[in-house]
């Protein structure tokens, strides 16, 4: 079960900024936020899912698509932005992280049309068309704080955000360890691209995250072609195990396809 991860940076970031001058924080903070919007916005539209990384670096699950595909993307958010240069390098791999190294080691090696976008040799031939391979799949994990109502009666606003970022480091490092990634989507909500990590895994993970602090974690594993038929179905299996809470029974992971 392959999956394919596109990173997309903002090259020369640092040095850019400092052009603003000084007071150029609200001007970084406005431009950030329309950056992942058309991020989301252009990807979402052809099947894919964006995480922001670093706010000057983006991962989008894209199994599906195409280099031509990410040309076009590139272009548009070229015309855009037509101050800064980005870039897009693709990888391919069994985990996410894997697919995230062959990303990574695509931009040393290989470069489209000058175009900004890399990929490596040994994948190009599965990027030429928009058929997806039967064997690629993308598996995402949707966790969430059980009945996060009642912890947020308990803490103000700051002491949910704090343990909210310890609950993300904790689940960034572990799942980690089994070559998955871990984005915070807002909330108390985050997404782990998580092929090759076993609904088992993810019970084991949530209870070693969970041991010393009183609090819950539901995990909705959702499988499909795309990103976001996976997060679909992650999202919908999340959904499942508040209904079956309301019904009286409880059950911490649960997963559906949405193929």
């Amino acid at each position: 079960m392959t999956i394919q991860i596109t990173i997309i940076r903002i090259e020369g970031y640092g040095p850019w900024t400092l052009r603003l001058g000084s007071d150029r924080e609200a001007q970084l903070q406005m431009l950030q936020a329309r950056i992942y919007y058309d991020i989301q916005r252009l990807f979402s539209e052809k099947e894919c899912l964006a995480y922001s990384n670093r706010f000057d670096e983006y991962f989008a699950i894209t199994n599906g698509l195409s280099v031509q595909d990410h040309v076009v993307i590139h272009k548009e958010l070229a015309n855009l932005y037509k101050n800064l240069e980005i870039s897009m390098t693709i990888g391919n791999g069994t985990t996410p992280f894997e697919a995230n190294m062959n990303a990574y080691n695509a931009r040393k090696t290989e470069q489209l049309d000058r175009k900004r976008i890399f990929f490596a040799k040994t994948i190009s031939s599965s990027l030429s068309s928009n058929s997806i391979p039967l064997q690629e799949f993308v598996q995402i994990m949707h966790i969430d704080i059980d009945d996060s109502t009642k912890v947020s009666s308990k803490l103000s606003p700051y002491e949910i955000t704090s343990l909210v970022i310890k609950l993300y480091s904790s689940l960034s490092e572990e799942f980690l360890g089994k070559g998955s990634l871990t984005f915070f989507v807002g909330g108390d909500n985050f997404m782990v691209v998580s092929n090759g990590t076993t609904k088992e895994d993810a019970e084991e993970i949530i209870k070693t995250v969970t041991t010393d602090i009183n609090i819950k974690l539901n995990c909705g594993i959702g499988i499909g072609r795309t990103g976001r038929k996976a997060a679909q179905a992650a999202t919908k299996a999340l959904d499942t195990i508040r209904d079956l809470r309301d019904e009286g029974k409880i059950q911490s992971v649960y997963e559906m396809q949405c193929l």
